[in-house]
């Protein structure tokens, strides 16, 4: 078979013209005329740029529509797209910036509060008032015996771990607080005050911090006059705005319950010797200026171990109370004989309203004859109001806390209640009060008894 040679022009004419490597200029170039060349290269390089974006367009099928190849897209969509990231990283800076600068302002008023905190508030600055003073007998037109506590109102709070306080009992009774808390601790049968055994010293006592100042102070209250020759009965509480105000005095026995027990109803003597105690004749509840509330390791049995007079009351389990008909269900001694008698076993020093307890607990366990307060811990039984506001299901155990309470006869009070921020502890204080909680837990006198709970702009910081 014979060949015959191709030229180069039947060589290209032969090649499909849709061929991206086809340049129908590639070989013909003129020699006499320059400028025709440089015009037939630029249209042949602006073919092989349109061929070969078709090529990058079939090897890149899954791009997008609108912009098959990032790399040769329109300057001006490259234009906004540079514009909109500088937006975002505009945007992203401006919002660290200003988080840097809430984070500098909350270091600040951190510590500014541990500043402000080494100074007396108001309470504390007043609290000097109740002290005995050389000149508190004598008579004037502006003093009068029981004027230690004109203008202030009682309110329903109480003093949590009050010999915290730059001036225990004191601050809180200045405060108008109707409650107070000591943390006492059997040792050589003294009864010392404080939260660990760490923070203990020889001098801070049950009697020196809380007994002998409200002795001092209900004497001042029931003074004996030639106008007044006998004592009140019953003797005026130490709020004279208020004198059938009872002070709640909460006694945490931070030691074996059995022991802590006699020791703490030695030393309440010598209120008890002046009958200014709350107690349980057997027959009926007498009032009095001060009463007593045992929690912690009290043991139950030893509460309901005198049957005709008690004169310090439990701090019942709230969450623990039972919703029940009391005239459908047995009487009460008959499951007090269940109570655990033996002092070393394991019920007696188990913490607030679970030390020796009766096996069967019913809706006759607790009511005021042996127990005032039925409290527990707000974040165990109720929760993280989360956020920012109580669920249904939670205002519905709050509510049923209060029913049964109250039913029984006792006070409710909740504790380890969230103290920041501010406004979520404003609001949670609101609410309870609403529902009807008797006593507010409360470390922040100031804030707690002017009774202003409204959410203000700054209530957040500490």
């Amino acid at each position: 078979m014979s060949s015959f040679p191709v030229s180069p022009q039947s060589s290209a004419s032969a090649l499909d013209d849709t061929d991206p490597l086809f340049d129908p200029y590639r070989d013909s170039i003129d020699t006499e005329d320059p400028n025709k060349n440089v015009h037939r290269d630029s249209v042949g390089v602006g073919h092989a740029a349109h061929s070969w974006r078709q090529v990058l367009t079939a090897l890149a099928p899954c791009s997008s529509s609108e912009d098959p190849v990032p790399f040769l897209s329109d300057p001006s969509q490259r234009k906004k797209r540079s514009w909109s990231s500088r937006c975002l990283r505009g945007l992203r800076r401006a919002c660290i910036g200003i988080l840097i600068m809430l984070g500098i302002i909350q270091f600040i008023s951190i510590a500014c509060g541990i500043v402000l905190s080494f100074f007396p508030d108001e309470y504390d600055r007043a609290a000097h008032n109740w002290l005995p003073s050389a000149d508190s007998a004598s008579a004037d037109n502006k003093h009068w015996p029981t004027d230690i506590s004109r203008d202030i109102i009682p309110v329903g709070c109480h003093s949590h771990n009050d010999y915290w306080r730059r001036v225990p009992l004191y601050s809180a009774l200045q405060a108008g607080c109707v409650g107070v808390e000591a943390d006492v601790w059997l040792f050589d049968d003294e009864l010392y005050v404080g939260h660990t055994t760490s923070s203990l010293t020889p001098r801070r006592t049950l009697r020196s911090m809380y007994v002998d100042p409200l002795v001092a102070i209900l004497e001042r209250q029931n003074p004996i006059t030639e106008f007044h020759p006998g004592t009140n009965s019953p003797a005026h509480g130490v709020f004279d705005t208020d004198p059938d105000q009872s002070l709640l005095l909460l006694i945490d026995f931070k030691t074996a319950g059995p022991a802590t027990w006699h020791a703490v109803s030695k030393h309440l003597s010598p209120l008890r010797d002046r009958g200014y105690l709350t107690h349980f004749n057997g027959e009926e509840l007498i009032q009095g200026p001060i009463t007593v509330i045992g929690t912690g390791n009290t043991p139950f049995y030893a509460v309901t171990a005198n049957t005709t007079y008690r004169d310090i009351f439990f701090d019942a389990p709230l969450d623990k109370l039972v919703d029940e008909d009391p005239d459908e269900l047995p009487n009460i001694q008959s499951k007090l004989e269940l109570v655990p008698r033996d002092t070393n076993t394991q019920f007696t020093n188990l913490g607030q309203g679970q030390s020796g307890m009766p096996a069967v607990i019913t809706a006759n366990t607790f009511n005021s004859t042996n127990s005032f307060y039925a409290s527990v811990s707000f974040q165990k039984a109720i929760g993280f109001p989360w956020p920012f506001h109580f669920t249904q299901h939670q205002m519905a155990l709050i509510r049923r806390h209060v029913r049964i309470a109250h039913r029984q006869g006792l006070k409710v009070r909740y504790w380890a209640l969230p103290s920041w921020p501010r406004s979520l502890r404003n609001h949670i204080w609101r609410v309870l009060a609403q529902e009807g909680v008797d006593i507010l837990n409360v470390d922040d006198l100031v804030d707690a008894t002017k009774g202003d709970w409204n959410t203000k702009v700054f209530d957040w910081w500490p």
